[in-house]
């Protein structure tokens, strides 16, 4: 007793001294060493259960109830029965005596410890477990504890973290199911009896039937009156206790609820009570009690009130995320979905007093988010289940959903709802399309045929035109001018863009079904706004500086600035809708068959549309509005350029279709064509200009690639307006533009001359002049860089070096753009780019040994390289690309690979990068040309490159070195195995003949490697690299494969799987484990497998007879893949058990 005494004020002062902030780290690790030591002596919990019984010091409670987990979940298959038996009734006489007076959490972590020797004894040496919780719960004294030990038991028990075996997890689970019944009565009696005990029924009646929507909506919601009657009583008053039991009582059932399968155990009147709960949040009365009652105890109750109906929500979303629902319980659902819809007009009625968003407010923000989880689950999980029950009024739960979706008090609740309508919107539109594809002979009518006067028609309508004025300023200038639109978020887009975006996506969707009506119904606001934009040429005045704009009333300026908000919203939002009008849509006009769609009426309206738009960008550059000064520069400015960036974008967006367009009237009539091209391009030269904001220059930029590359007009080369913007690019003495501008527009001059005339023959397409016009624009781009040959030494000079440099890096972005917009293109356009650029392919290749230590610049020709090899290498042609694949060879020595690598940093490791990269292009060439350089590309990688970065922990370069050895592999099979037709022909009798054997070796040692480094994404990508040569190959089928290395393999997977290391990678392990093994099931069965087992350290004879006995002799992928997992998960289990024992434990 005296030692005991002794130890508890030891143990107390060492914990006060541990957590005194004045403790160095130096003594802290002292006393935790010395704690470490107490625990693992074989008596330490003897002392720990007095400790337990007799301090009231928190930390050394703490510390007792960690030596008995460590305990029981580490060490106790070598506890000696007699002290389990101990342990199993101290324990909880010390829980009963104490849990009123213990903090929580110790109180918390002392039921933990119990149904951890639960998880181990019951019920074969601990019978009584379950029975002493369900007596806990079912005595009044003890509900409160009876809940929290079965909510830990559901825990620990069901999905058992720590490891045990899977036999013992398995019993574990069938255990629990057979009590499943009658926990769910005892809780269903639990919640019932506190609501029946404080249902004040007699008190207030319930709302007559007659008041405003809510009766007939809701008789036709429930089906039966009794059911609303019983919805609509008032919600009881509790009292701290009982609620304090509600929520521990729902907390249990909504962890049921996550495993347990769904079934009849799970009854209606049970979920009527949890149906009950889940009013108390939206209950806005709590609320208000408290806040006139005033005292801050009130107000907590409320709270608390609040969070019960938050547990109801959690318990109802449990179940509805289960997508497999057994035919009995269908009805059940049907039932639920009644009732929460019941809960969900009950939220949005409106009051006259309440408007319905200041209810959303009051309401607990957790308890709106279960409730939108709630209906988001209804959207993509049930709704196509229930949409065919005639008793279910889906117009009208869209008609709530609506009202809910655009009074939620928070964006990012806005935001949630409008996913739901997303994922509404998308359901409906693949209905729509299967119910196409099952008749084909529709004509090809578009989608929108089929929801002509459909019942959901009228609600889209009204989404779509709701959607609309929340992105308006004009309506919303409030709620708007809150968003960010200055700092980026990790999607690259400010608060203000994310909004917009996801806005504009809805009336996209909608747009794909209703394409009239949305056209319509945007259209005239459009309008409106270019109204007030196209007005403001009256009031720009000429001042002594240049143009100002004459409006400086306060009012009128704020009034133009939402203006032009909008403006520039809508137009982004008339982009969007861009591609829904090409395609069928654009030929249904020519459609006859088509009626009632709105074919032609939509055509014209698109038309027009188009050559407003253009007349706009026209008008913005025109009056030069985005130089002019305004009353409030800071405002206005950035609107007028936004205004006319987003005008020239909106016309890009419709290029497809006045490819269109060019297309049916080239012939008649291409005079409306002409001219809407003639004017946009007047729109677009005067803002290329290094003087012009970068926003609105990369704008008319992108509008100009777009119209030599997707419209390609025969005439575009002849108008003036384009030789202009030659005349400026190849003028070397005008100032150049920023980096991006110069790139797009030397791309779209090039793709001119380059891209292939639609609409007419090869013999019309005038290929000499426009090559010679090719060769002279390259040739006036290139003129410094060209010049750099002459002296391809590296300059001396500090600034000279750098002014090479910049030449270097603008000539080789313009170039590789070029060449990369042309990569796809025909033959010839491929030709003449070839033509034009070979001198200074030939500059480069030149260039490139004398910066071979400048990473950054090799970085640059590299990938300069690597997009030729990529796009043009047909057109190099043989000779020439041999010589650059050598002087790489000859330039990347061991010795400039390793100060790449390992001294350069990033920069030196992506240089190395690219160039494995070309030599994939290489080595992916089909035909002999490139075969001669497979020796030297493969010794590149295994003796050079492979050694360098083997060892070391970085990703860097790794995996582009594994891809260029797979793509050798894969591309050049016949390299390593010559199979003859004989043999292909006597399948099994002649092996295929083997070449360069120790190559392939080589390599394949190399994969096995990386399997036991921790690199995740190396791993699955090399483990996909050889199940697909498998696949393709058949590798692990190759006799050198069988015999030498498929065990190796089997044997690195299996310990990757034990050691826990590649957790998120177990199925692909195990998928690509059996078809390693199905190879050979004999042999693995009969040699592998016990020589796996006898290998294995920490487990005994026996236990490797168990293992081996468990896993059955099973040929199919499931279970041979599940006795895997199961001889890991087992063999781990038996590890630690051995571990546990004291040592010098003898086993018999």
């Amino acid at each position: 007793q005296a030692s005991e005494e002794a130890s508890l004020r030891a143990l107390e002062s060492l914990m006060t001294e541990f957590f005194h902030n004045c403790t160095t780290n130096e003594r802290k690790r002292e006393i935790e060493e010395l704690l470490n030591n107490f625990a693992q002596q074989i008596g330490a919990w003897r002392f720990c259960l007095y400790f337990l019984s007799s301090t009231r010091n928190d930390y050394v409670m703490m510390y007792s109830l960690t030596v008995f987990e460590n305990l029981i979940n580490k060490m106790w298959l070598g506890v000696p029965s007699q002290d389990k038996m101990e342990i199993r009734s101290c324990l909880p006489k010390l829980l009963l005596a104490h849990h009123k007076t213990l903090p929580y959490f110790i109180r918390n972590k002392l039921c933990k410890v119990i149904v951890d020797i639960g998880r181990q004894d019951w019920p074969m040496f601990y019978h009584d477990f379950f029975t002493n919780i369900l007596q806990l719960i079912q005595s009044p004294v003890t509900t409160p504890l009876g809940l929290i030990m079965l909510k830990t038991t559901s825990e620990e028990l069901a999905c058992p973290r720590e490891d045990l075996s899977v036999a013992r997890k398995e019993e574990l689970r069938k255990l629990l199911l057979d009590q499943v019944q009658t926990v769910l009565g005892l809780l269903t009696g639990i919640l019932e009896s506190i609501w029946d005990k404080h249902s004040v029924t007699a008190a207030t009646p319930p709302p007559s039937p007659t008041s405003g929507e809510s009766g007939d909506l809701l008789s036709s919601l429930l089906q039966s009156p009794s059911a609303a009657k019983l919805l609509n009583q008032p919600i009881p008053i509790l009292d701290t206790e009982s609620e304090y039991i509600c929520s521990l009582a729902l907390e249990c059932l909504a962890h049921l609820f996550s495993w347990i399968p769904l079934s009849t155990s799970i009854t209606p009147s049970l979920l009527t009570t949890i149906f009950h709960f889940a009013r108390f949040g939206c209950d806005t009365r709590v609320r208000k009690m408290s806040s006139v009652n005033g005292s801050s105890q009130n107000s907590v109750l409320g709270q608390e009130r609040g969070r019960l109906g938050v547990l109801a929500m959690s318990c109802i979303n449990e179940l509805m995320s289960k997508n497999c629902v057994p035919m009995e319980f269908e009805e059940y659902l049907l039932r639920m979905f009644q009732q929460t819809f019941y809960l969900l007009q009950k939220i949005t009625k409106d009051n006259n007093a309440h408007t319905v968003k200041s209810r959303l407010e009051e309401l607990d923000e957790s308890y709106i988010e279960k409730f939108t989880d709630f209906l988001r689950l209804f959207v993509s999980v049930h709704l196509r289940r229930i949409e065919s029950y005639s008793q279910f009024p889906v117009v009208e739960f869209l008609a709530l959903l609506f009202k809910y979706t655009f009074h939620q008090p928070t964006h990012e609740g806005y935001f949630s709802c409008l996913d739901i309508w997303t994922l509404f919107l998308d359901y409906l539109t693949s209905k729509i399309k299967s119910r196409l594809a099952d008749k084909e002979a529709v004509l090809n009518r578009p989608l929108f045929c089929f929801l002509h006067g459909h019942r959901y028609e009228d609600a889209l309508v009204l989404l779509l035109t709701e959607v609309l004025n929340r992105i308006q300023f004009r309506y919303n200038q409030a709620q708007l001018e809150e968003l960010d639109d200055e700092t980026l978020d990790d999607d690259q887009q400010t608060e203000w863009q994310r909004y917009l975006r996801q806005s504009l996506e809805v009336v996209a969707k909608v747009m794909e079904l209703l394409p009239t009506h949305a056209f319509s119904t945007l259209f005239p606001v459009l309008q409106d706004n270019l109204e007030v934009y196209l007005g403001l040429q009256q009031f720009v005045v000429t001042s002594g500086t240049g143009h100002r704009l004459n409006i400086t009333a306060e009012n009128d300026c704020r009034r133009l600035h939402c203006s032009l908000r909008d403006l520039s919203s809508l137009l982004q939002a008339v982009g969007r809708l861009a591609e829904y009008f090409i395609g069928d849509v654009f030929a249904a006009r020519f459609n006859d068959a088509l009626t009632g769609g709105g074919g032609e009426s939509l055509y014209t309206t698109i038309y027009v549309f188009a050559s407003r738009l253009v007349k706009v960008t026209l008008y913005g550059s025109q009056i030069k509005l985005y130089n002019i000064e305004t009353a409030v520069p800071s405002v206005l400015k950035p609107d007028l350029i936004d205004v006319h960036a987003q005008s020239l974008a909106a016309l890009q967006a419709y290029a497809h279709w006045l490819a269109q367009f060019y297309s049916e009237v080239h012939r008649q009539n291409p005079e409306q064509f002409i001219s809407l091209v003639s004017t946009a391009l007047e729109a677009i030269t005067p803002l290329i200009s290094s003087k012009v904001q970068e926003k609105l220059l990369l704008s008319a930029c992108h509008l100009l690639v777009s119209l030599a590359t997707t419209v390609r007009p025969v005439f575009l080369i002849s108008i003036p307006a384009v030789q202009k913007v030659f005349n400026r690019i190849t003028d070397t003495s005008a100032q150049r533009l920023p980096d991006k501008a110069q790139v797009l527009v030397c791309r779209a001059l090039s793709n001119v001359l380059l891209l292939p005339w639609p609409n007419l023959p090869e013999s019309e397409q005038q290929w000499a002049v426009r090559s010679t016009n090719h060769a002279s624009l390259i040739s006036a781009l290139t003129r410094e860089y060209r010049q750099l040959k002459s002296n391809a030494i590296l300059p001396q000079r500090k600034v000279q070096l750098e002014d090479t440099k910049v030449i270097i890096h603008q000539t080789l972005s313009v170039l590789e753009d070029i060449v990369e917009s042309i990569s796809g293109e025909s033959t010839k356009s491929r030709q003449i780019c070839y033509q034009s650029l070979q001198e200074s392919v030939q500059v480069s290749l030149a260039l490139f040994p004398a910066f071979i230590h400048q990473s950054d610049v090799t970085d640059e020709m590299l990938s300069f390289f690597l997009t030729l090899f990529q796009g043009l290498r047909v057109q190099m042609g043989v000779p020439f690309t041999e010589q650059i694949i050598q002087t790489f060879l000859n330039m990347f020595t061991r010795e400039q690979l390793a100060e790449s690598i390992l001294h350069e940093g990033s920069t030196g490791c992506r240089v190395v990068e690219k160039f494995l990269k070309i030599l994939q292009v290489v080595v992916q060439e089909p035909g002999q040309v490139f075969k001669p350089f497979l020796p030297s590309v493969i010794s590149l990688c295994m003796e050079q490159v492979y050694p360098i970065i083997a060892e070391r922990s970085s990703p860097d370069v790794k995996a582009e070195l594994f891809e260029l050895l797979f793509r050798v592999l894969h591309h050049n099979w016949r390299y390593f195995f010559k199979s003859s037709v004989l043999a292909s022909v006597q399948r099994g009798v002649a092996e295929e003949q083997m070449e360069n054997e120790a190559q392939f070796s080589a390599i394949m040692q190399a994969f096995g490697q990386s399997f036991l480094q921790p690199d995740i994404h190396l791993f699955k990508q090399n483990l996909f690299y050889l199940e697909m040569l498998n696949t393709k190959q058949k590798l692990y089928h190759k006799k050198i494969f069988r015999t030498t290395m498929l065990f190796q393999f089997v044997n690195v997977l299996l310990q990757v799987l034990v050691h826990k290391s590649h957790d998120l990678l177990q199925e692909e392990i195990g998928i690509a484990t059996y078809n390693m093994a199905s190879v050979d099931f004999d042999g693995f069965y009969s040699a592998f497998l016990p020589e796996f087992l006898a290998s294995c350290d920490g487990v005994d004879s026996n236990q490797k007879n168990v293992l081996g006995r468990n896993f059955k002799m099973d040929r199919d992928l499931p279970s041979f893949t599940q006795n895997v997992h199961r001889l890991v998960n087992d063999l781990r289990y038996y590890r630690l058990c051995n571990d546990s024992l004291p040592p010098g434990t003898v086993k018999l």
